[in-house]
């Protein structure tokens, strides 16, 4: 089983928020920081500040010098084939070799209709993705590499200089659809399993999706992927599972802002939000219990966390992640 890790999920409304939250997270021990890919945000909207993905992070890796850089995630479709490997080879060698490059098919609609990008049915944005996937790894990998897909081609392709990690920086998938589950099974060595976005929306803001993601279907979808990479000769014990999740901590016991929290992701009460993948609420003696219980039942051990408040990421960074660094 993978080690355990934390990486902070952030958002940050300029430059200078971002460097100073990265050099915190980094000074608290995390192992990774994650940034989002839109044109504008999905927690607000088109005034809502929203920083280009690849360019916030390499401004973050010139900080840092420890913690991983992993957008959570790229939306393939925003970008060539060709300018995506470009970019992440060239934050790859910003970060000197901090990349895990996440990726998704993209969700939010909205933002393609507003900014004239075509916006094609779930089953083609997922195809699209398996054909940037195997340029991607071609461009990083190949001296002169060419595809000719159905959607996408290069030609003799360059990509030079190669990225520093070697073949090329760690691929982490975002998703949970049987389509994604397939993709990951033969590309990528992380999953960020999340509930579904084909209806336009992401978890915070799609409470019946949130709600029916519970527990059981997660580990059916992890049982799942783990059929698929035995049927490509792949062990389930090669992928590394990580989700996104909500971070709310407090010192007091059944704190009323927390309970806020959860129902504004949509569950009744507190204690139906705590047995949620998406959401770890509670004190911090309850939140190491929970994150524990969790790894020795689903093997999920890659957290990527949006902390709710200043006291929940204090408290986390003192009270929870040194007991999983011992």
């Amino acid at each position: 089983m993978h080690p355990p890790r934390f990486g902070l999920f952030l958002l940050p409304n300029d430059v200078r928020e971002a460097v100073t939250a990265a050099r915190r997270a980094e000074d608290d021990g995390y192992y990774s920081i994650s940034v989002n890919d839109h044109f504008y945000s999905p927690f607000g909207g088109p005034r809502t500040p929203q920083l280009e993905c690849f360019t916030v992070l390499t401004a973050m890796a010139m900080v840092t010098r420890r913690v991983k850089l992993a957008p959570a995630v790229v939306a393939a479709s925003f970008r060539s084939p060709a300018l995506l490997a470009k970019c992440a080879t060239t934050l790859d060698h910003a970060s000197e070799g901090r990349l895990i490059l996440g990726l998704g098919a993209g969700w939010q609609v909205s933002e393609y209709v507003a900014h004239d990008y075509p916006f094609p049915p779930t089953a083609q944005r997922v195809e699209e993705l398996g054909e940037h996937l195997q340029i991607l790894k071609a461009l990083w990998t190949r001296e002169e590499p060419s595809f000719k897909g159905r959607y996408f081609s290069i030609d003799n392709g360059g990509n030079n200089p190669k990225p520093l990690q070697r073949p090329g920086p760690p691929i982490m998938l975002g998703g949970s659809a049987p389509s994604i589950l397939k993709l990951a099974a033969e590309h990528a060595t992380v999953l960020n399993i999340i509930p579904p976005t084909s209806n336009g929306k992401d978890f915070p803001n799609d409470p019946e999706a949130t709600v029916k993601f519970t527990m059981e279907v997660m580990k059916k979808k992890i049982a799942a992927l783990g059929d698929l990479m035995r049927a490509r000769g792949r062990q389930p014990s090669d992928m590394e599972l990580g989700g996104l999740l909500l971070l709310g901590l407090s010192r007091r016991e059944n704190d009323p802002a927390l309970a806020d929290m959860a129902k504004k992701l949509g569950y009744p009460d507190l204690a139906a939000a705590q047995r949620s993948p998406v959401a770890l609420l509670g004190t911090p003696a309850e939140v190491r219990d929970e994150i524990a219980r969790r790894i020795e039942d689903t093997g999920v051990t890659y957290y990527m966390m949006f902390a709710a408040t200043d006291e929940s990421w204090t408290l986390f960074s003192k009270e929870v992640l040194p007991h999983f660094a011992r």
